[in-house]
């Protein structure tokens, strides 16, 4: 069956962790697709006011799914939009406030940190490249809002204690020092097959990318899911073809491997 969207994370697979750039062979390896009828689509953890890092492909972009699937839309239009119980957003604030770690507040559009700390500045700043993030800025006036995602800086032992009590929600962890926290049900893999049934296609018909443990689940929903080279090992495992790294030109190497491009 014929290919009719692509769907690509952005950090470790789109833009490169050691560059900050998208690789020159992977913006033309879109171009390409794209000319061909191929429908391009972001998959990211990043909120929307952080998808910064992208400018070299945006103008070919059809679509996202933003905060590891709880929004997705096109232009204008929301696919899905499932924010936070807000009795959930309660205890883990209470529980950052408690125990000192910092939190990313992220709502559709706005975006703040409480308790702010230099693990913040040391991933995001230096090594993702997000520097849009007032650090001084309350956060209580998005926590009036709905808030789509929590990025707490902690461990895997301190988010088994909290996730208890916040019930109906899922960590999506992507790196060793945070994870990104979502409703139940919102996940990348859960948001392709929204978007694909919003624009009449088959899951069947979609190629995925990705690198990090919030992708296993969009790898998976699509008919077939490309792990880059430089993905984790349970990643890869899922995956139905492991592509070489973002820095090896591996988008364009997946999409040769194929049939995509010659």
């Amino acid at each position: 069956m014929a290919i009719k969207a692509a769907f690509f994370d952005i950090d470790g697979t789109l833009v490169s962790f050691r560059t900050h750039q998208v690789p020159s062979s992977t913006i033309e390896a879109i171009k390409q697709v794209k000319e061909r009828g191929v429908k391009i689509f972001i998959s990211t953890g990043r909120p929307v006011a952080i998808i910064n890092n992208i400018d070299a492909v945006r103008p070919l972009v059809d679509g996202y799914i933003a905060f590891n699937g709880a929004c997705s839309f096109i232009g204008d239009e929301d696919i899905t939009m499932m924010p936070l119980p807000k009795e959930a957003v309660q205890a883990m604030i209470e529980d950052s406030d408690k125990r000192g770690y910092a939190v990313v507040v992220c709502g559709k559009k706005d975006i703040g940190i409480r308790n702010h700390t230099h693990i913040f500045d040391e991933i995001f700043v230096r090594d993702l490249g997000v520097d849009n993030i007032d650090i001084h800025k309350s956060v209580d006036p998005l926590l009036q809002k709905p808030v789509l995602q929590l990025t707490p800086f902690f461990s895997v032992e301190d988010e088994k204690e909290i996730l208890p009590h916040m019930p109906h929600c899922i960590s999506a962890r992507w790196h060793p020092a945070f994870t990104d926290i979502t409703v139940e049900g919102a996940d990348k893999g859960n948001a392709l097959l929204k978007v694909a049934a919003h624009i009449g296609i088959s899951p069947s018909e979609c190629i995925a990318f990705g690198d990090g443990g919030n992708d296993i689940s969009i790898l998976q929903a699509a008919g077939i899911g490309v792990a880059m080279g430089n993905a984790n090992d349970d990643v890869k495992s899922v995956a139905d073809y492991v592509t070489t790294s973002v820095d090896e030109d591996g988008i364009l190497n997946a999409f040769k491997h194929f049939g995509l491009l010659e």
